[in-house]
């Protein structure tokens, strides 16, 4: 039994050496002949400096249609800023041609009844005269010597005079002075005829400067929306361009990004052959050395830190008052802007301007235009009119580095005012801003701003 035993253990032995020694050539194998791939492309630095210089050159031009841009819309707000004046303007216009309308109607009534008391007055002395020369007619008949009332009239000498002084003494002097008297009164209505008919002239005059402005101010409109609307051509164009230029920087950056990370691609597969060179000369010199080893293979391994902590920042707090005039303006909120709109009871229909409140469909529209807010908002602490260069003038006018909350603050120029706010306190204000918006929350622009606010309360 022993001696059949001892080859089968040799056998054993000599397999498993075989199968050691085959599993070792896999190794071998797989670790020279896959675990590195075949190198990526490696553009040449002349490429990679050309595609940076391609894309610097492109974001170059980008940064010159920016600066354009810029200042094109700068140009566009300071047309948007024109536009917002004449249209101001026009109302103002508009404002004063009412009242020069109603003046001249005032007038024309005036004039009518001066015309109408004189006209009485004339028939009263007529009617006198003819009652007197009733009574000369009877007094002659009579057997009396005093001849007509033309006699009377009409004395030139001194018969005449005595004729007069007979008359006189016929009508007993009561007839003669009331005669008189309706003669002092039609010469004084007469002369209220003359200055109701004055002050009529000087009214239509005044109504027809009111339309004359009225028609300049809609021209003057026209003018500044035309200017507006080709910056506001020239700005798509340039936006256009700066668009198009983007777009060729963004595919110059993408092919520069391209061959640099074809490099960095190369450059890792550099970087990961060498390290399998390395490691493949480690294990032959393990394989050298297996001897003096202990082949357990044990490896150190750094321990990752904990996580990094997330700060949590409080928020700022919160809180305001609000006063009955911000109360009504706040109330307001999210209307539209409507030119011409709003009134002390609240938001009413725009009107047409022929401009840029009609491109926009205010005279559709129910909401507020800036003055027609303040209207509104201080309501119940006196009347505003219509106008946001009236309003400026219509209360204590205070430095700006002293307004408070509950002031109005105006915007214009040399041109005059063409815009209005009220002011809400921490550098916020209140407006219905132009046509297209809505009465919003805006922080205070000091751009444009008149150098002082105007303040009703206190």
């Amino acid at each position: 039994m022993p001696g059949r035993g001892e080859p089968r253990r040799v056998t054993a032995r000599r397999a498993a050496a075989v199968g050691a020694f085959v599993l070792a050539a896999a190794l071998t194998v797989t670790g020279t002949g896959v675990a590195v791939p075949p190198p990526p492309p490696n553009p040449s630095d002349s490429d990679l400096g050309a595609s940076r210089a391609e894309a610097n050159a492109r974001a170059g031009e980008v940064g010159q249609l920016t600066n354009q841009l810029a200042q094109a819309e700068g140009r566009l707000a300071q047309l948007q800023d024109s536009v917002e004046l004449k249209m101001e303007q026009a109302n103002k216009a508009m404002v004063d041609l009412q009242s020069a309308q109603d003046a001249a109607g005032q007038a024309r009534k005036d004039a009518d009844a001066a015309r109408k008391e004189s006209d009485a007055a004339a028939g009263e002395i007529e009617a006198a005269r003819l009652n007197l020369d009733k009574f000369i007619a009877a007094s002659y008949q009579q057997g009396s010597t005093i001849g007509s009332i033309s006699a009377y009239l009409d004395s030139t000498n001194p018969k005449d005079m005595l004729a007069r002084a007979q008359l006189l003494n016929a009508v007993g002097g009561s007839r003669f002075n009331a005669l008189q008297g309706m003669q002092r009164a039609q010469t004084d209505k007469a002369n209220k005829d003359a200055s109701a008919r004055k002050a009529l002239d000087v009214a239509e005059q005044k109504q027809a400067a009111a339309a004359a402005a009225k028609g300049n101010a809609d021209a003057a409109q026209d003018s500044a929306v035309r200017a507006q609307d080709s910056q506001a051509a020239e700005n798509t164009k340039l936006e256009a361009d700066k668009a198009a230029v983007e777009q060729r920087l963004y595919a110059a950056q993408a092919k520069a990004g391209g061959l640099q990370g074809q490099r960095q691609r190369y450059q890792d597969w550099v970087a990961q052959k060498a390290r399998e060179d390395e490691e493949r000369a480690r294990q032959a010199a393990l394989s050298a050395g297996s001897s003096h080893g202990d082949g357990n293979g044990n490896g150190g391994g750094g321990d990752p830190g904990p996580p990094p902590r997330r700060v949590n920042r409080p928020s700022g707090p919160a809180g305001s008052s609000v006063e009955a005039v911000i109360a009504r303006a706040m109330g307001q909120l999210g209307l539209p802007y409507a030119w011409g709109g709003g009134n002390g009871s609240g938001p009413t229909r725009g009107i047409r301007d022929g401009g840029v409140a009609d491109r926009y469909g205010d005279y559709r529209k129910i909401g507020f235009d800036c003055s027609g807010l303040m209207i509104y908002a201080f309501a119940g602490v006196r009347s505003l009119p219509h106008y946001s260069g009236y309003q400026y003038t219509s209360g204590t006018r205070v430095p700006l580095s002293q307004m408070r909350r509950g002031d109005m603050l105006f915007y214009g120029g040399g041109g005059g005012i063409h815009h209005v706010a009220l002011y809400l306190g921490g550098g916020q204000m209140i407006e219905a801003p132009q046509s297209g918006s809505v009465v919003k929350v805006s922080s205070v622009r000091y751009g444009g701003i008149m150098p002082y606010a105007t303040r009703l309360i206190g």
